[in-house]
C-alpha cells in the first residue's frame, strides 16, 4: 500500500526544524516529499533543499495531503488555516495535526469544523524549543480520534520527536496538558530570573547560583538559567529568539484564562506576564525571548536592563 501523501503548514522557529526533521524521514524511507507552504514561502527554501516540494497556499497542501501537519503561531491563525483546509475542496478522509499551543477551546472547536467537513484532527502541542525542533527532540501530546493518532504516530517519536503523550480522543485535554506545562516554564523562567537579579545585587554572583541550580535541580532548570547568563534573554537587534516573548505571552494569557473558567488562580503567572508585557515596552521592537522577564526584574533592582554580557556582544556601552 502507497504511504500517505504528507503536508505542512507553517514554518516558524519551531515549524521549520520539525518540518525538516520529517522531510528527512521520508526521504529516507522512500516516501514521497513533504509539501509544504508558509505565508513567506522563502522561510522554506532549506526544506525545499532537503526535497520537500513548495506549494503556494494551505489549499494546495489540502488539495495534494493525506496527512496534513500544521506549527502557526495563534488561535487566528489556526481557525483561518482550518478554514482554509475546509475551502479546498473535499477533504474526506484527510487527517489535520495541529501543533501550535492555542486554547483547549480552539481544539474542540477546529476538531468539530474538521468532523463536519469528512476528515479528522489531532491536537498535537509540543514540548520544547526550537532548539530540541531542530534536534527531533520534542514531546508531543497528543489527543484525537484513535484512527488518526495511529496514523500520525510514525512520524512523531523517533522523527520529531523523543516522546509522545496520548491524551486520549478530547483533544481539549492536549491543550490543556500543553498550558499546564507551560505554567510551570513561565513560572520556573520567573523565578531563575528572581535568584539571579538577587544573586547580583547581593553580591553572590551569577556564575555560583548557576551552578547550584544544575547541581541540585538538574540539565533543565540550568538551561533556563544560561538563558539569562548568556544573553540569550535579549537577543542582539539582528538576532532571533528562541521562543518569542509575544508568543510567551500569548500562552500566559491563555493560562490564565483557563485558570479563571477554572476558578483558581495563578499568582506567579500573573507577575510573569506582567514583566514579559513590561519588557516589550522597555526595549521597543527588538526581538526579546520569553525569559525577557528577567530584563525587567534587573531595572525594577536599579540594574540595566541589559547584563554587561549583553552589552559587549552588540558592542554597545549602554
Amino acid at each position: 500500500m502507497a504511504s500517505p501523501q504528507l503536508g505542512w503548514i507553517g514554518l516558524g522557529s519551531m515549524g521549520i526544524g520539525m518540518s525538516k526533521n520529517l522531510q528527512k524521514y521520508l526521504s529516507s524511507s522512500g516516501a514521497s516529499p513533504l509539501i509544504f507552504t508558509n505565508r513567506t514561502l522563502s522561510r522554506g527554501d532549506p526544506l525545499k533543499v532537503l526535497g520537500g516540494i513548495p506549494a503556494e497556499s494551505v489549499g494546495d497542501v489540502a488539495k495534494k495531503c493525506d496527512i496534513i501537519f500544521s506549527c502557526v503561531s495563534n488561535d487566528a491563525v489556526l481557525q483561518q488555516v482550518a478554514d482554509d483546509i475546509v475551502a479546498s475542496g473535499s477533504i474526506s478522509g484527510k487527517v489535520y495535526v495541529d501543533c501550535s499551543t492555542v486554547h483547549p477551546d480552539t481544539s474542540v472547536a477546529i476538531s468539530k469544523q474538521l468532523t463536519e467537513a469528512g476528515a479528522e484532527f489531532v491536537a498535537a502541542p509540543v514540548f520544547g524549543a526550537s532548539l530540541m525542533a531542530e534536534a527531533g527532540k520534542l514531546i508531543f501530546v497528543t489527543a484525537g480520534p484513535p484512527k488518526a493518532t495511529s496514523k500520525i504516530a510514525p512520524y512523531l517519536n523517533g522523527v520529531m520527536g523523543r516522546s509522545v503523550i496520548e491524551m486520549g480522543s478530547d483533544v481539549s485535554k492536549s491543550s490543556l496538558l500543553k498550558i499546564a506545562g507551560n505554567i510551570c516554564v513561565v513560572s520556573f523562567m520567573e523565578v531563575i530570573s528572581e535568584a539571579h537579579v538577587f544573586a547580583e545585587k547581593t553580591g553572590l554572583g551569577s556564575a555560583i547560583l548557576e551552578t547550584m541550580l544544575g547541581d541540585m535541580f538538574g540539565p533543565v532548570l540550568e538551561s533556563y538559567s544560561k538563558r539569562l547568563t548568556t544573553g540569550a534573554y535579549a537577543p542582539a537587534v539582528d538576532g532571533k529568539a528562541g521562543f518569542d516573548v509575544q508568543l510567551a505571552i500569548k500562552d500566559a494569557k491563555h493560562a490564565l484564562n483557563c485558570a479563571k473558567e477554572a476558578n483558581t488562580k495563578l499568582d506567579v503567572s500573573e507577575v510573569a506576564l506582567r514583566h514579559m508585557e513590561t519588557a516589550r515596552t522597555l526595549v521597543g521592537d527588538r526581538p526579546l525571548d520569553s525569559s525577557s522577564m528577567y530584563g525587567t526584574i534587573r531595572t525594577e533592582a536599579g540594574l540595566d536592563f541589559f547584563t554587561e554580557h549583553c552589552k559587549k556582544r552588540d558592542g554597545a556601552s549602554s
